[in-house]
């Protein structure tokens, strides 16, 4: 019988068995492990109906870190200073949002790549500072940006030397808002034109006519709000201006 942690596999067999109905024991015998060590991986993590393999991984990997950083020599866990952080507070940090990322759905890589932008002071980076920072390869950076510029998350920049970088920024945020808004409305359309197909007088068409209102004043609250965020609550950090000494007082 196998010992030691559950791999991500394992985890992945236990999704699907969740998925398929199957009881904790079935699951536990094609895994060939004890049934209890399922039924305590299932309710530590969700639950038969919250249960996600990525995320049950990634919560065991960040509870064996914090197991290492509190046995670690205090000497060895003092964390560096960058700009007056804690970068083990930082760390944190970046878990957690990552974590929050992906139980909203988006998927590992991504988020750990838009999680290392939103924290960066230059909301920039390129791809190999991606790479060095995530400690991923490239081939997964170019999927990660890929699939976040087609959501309207990120967007690519060339600095100076020519170099592409990818960007988060208070436009990208409300693009990204405005394409959410715009996808709402796409569905409140279609949903319309199942009224007519299924006859404006049955209850299927009643229902889609409800979700086409639900959805139109959602979006529509969200195109104005957008709008208004926009122009009144985004601040901009402070900087000097370029070419331009402040005044010094005579």
């Amino acid at each position: 019988m196998p010992g030691g942690r559950l791999t991500q596999s394992e985890r992945q067999q236990i999704a699907l068995g969740l998925a398929d109905g199957l009881a904790y024991a079935e699951i536990a015998r094609q895994l060939d492990r004890p049934t209890s060590t399922v039924t305590r991986e299932v309710m530590r993590n969700g639950g038969p109906t919250g249960y996600r393999a990525d995320l049950a991984h990634r919560a065991t990997e960040h509870r064996a870190h914090r197991r290492r950083q509190a046995t670690a020599p205090r000497e060895a866990r003092t964390p560096g200073q960058t700009h007056g952080r804690d970068s083990e507070a930082v760390r944190q940090y970046e878990e957690v949002f990552t974590t929050l990322l992906m139980q909203q759905g988006l998927p590992k890589m991504m988020s750990r790549v838009l999680t290392c932008l939103f924290v960066t002071d230059e909301g920039s980076l390129t791809a190999a500072e991606l790479v060095e920072r995530l400690q991923v390869s490239p081939a997964s950076i170019s999927k990660s940006v890929a699939f976040l510029e087609t959501q309207g998350l990120i967007r690519r920049v060339r600095d100076e030397r020519r170099r592409e970088r990818y960007l988060v920024d208070n436009d990208v945020w409300y693009q990204s808002m405005i394409a959410a808004a715009h996808s709402n409305a796409a569905l409140a359309e279609t949903a319309r034109q199942g009224v007519n197909v299924l006859g404006p007088d049955t209850p299927a068409a009643v229902r889609l006519e409800n979700i086409a209102r639900f959805v139109d004043f959602v979006s529509e609250s969200i195109f104005r709000a957008a709008e208004q965020a926009r122009d009144i609550l985004y601040t901009e950090p402070p900087q000097a201006l370029d070419g331009q000494d402040e005044e010094k007082p005579e």
